[in-house]
């Protein structure tokens, strides 16, 4: 699809893609230390932002404060910001194993691997800054060998 421009012709829709999430945190070592107790290597080019390539995409961690006034956020009430992460696994086992590892790496968790309404089998855990992750099997879904999913 194109949208066209006033002034320059004719440019391209945005993709239907996300290349980067960015997780407001309130320690950034301590954030650091939990992903990587998790198995994540990354890289900060400046110890004020930590980079994980995860995929085809990236997830960063960076002060809460910094990300907040960077975006224009005004008033930051804190708590939980509306949004929930997600990691497909291939099987009911595999989202039993990661809540642990998470558990292990000092993530609370609200919600142990169970069968689900839709007809899967999900967890949920919060790191360090009660961001939540769900881990989930979805067998409707595919799974490739890259951990990309298609539905």
């Amino acid at each position: 699809m194109r949208i066209a421009a006033a002034s320059r012709g004719s440019i391209l829709a945005m993709e239907q893609r996300l290349s980067l999430v960015t997780l407001g945190v309130a320690d950034l070592a301590r954030a650091r230390v939990f992903y990587e107790a998790l198995g994540w290597q990354g890289t900060s080019p400046d110890d004020d932002v930590m980079f994980f390539q995860a995929g085809g995409m990236i997830v960063a961690l960076w002060s809460r404060e910094k990300l907040a006034a960077d975006s224009g956020i005004a008033h930051d009430p804190g708590g939980w910001g509306g949004v929930t992460l997600a990691h497909n696994v291939g099987s009911p086992a595999e989202v039993d194993a990661v809540i642990a590892q998470a558990e292990a790496a000092g993530a609370t968790i609200p919600r142990h691997g169970a069968e689900t309404f839709w007809g899967g089998y999900s967890g949920v855990f919060l790191d360090p800054d009660g961001h939540p992750w769900e881990v989930a099997h979805n067998p409707h879904w595919t799974l490739h060998p890259d951990g990309s999913v298609t539905f």
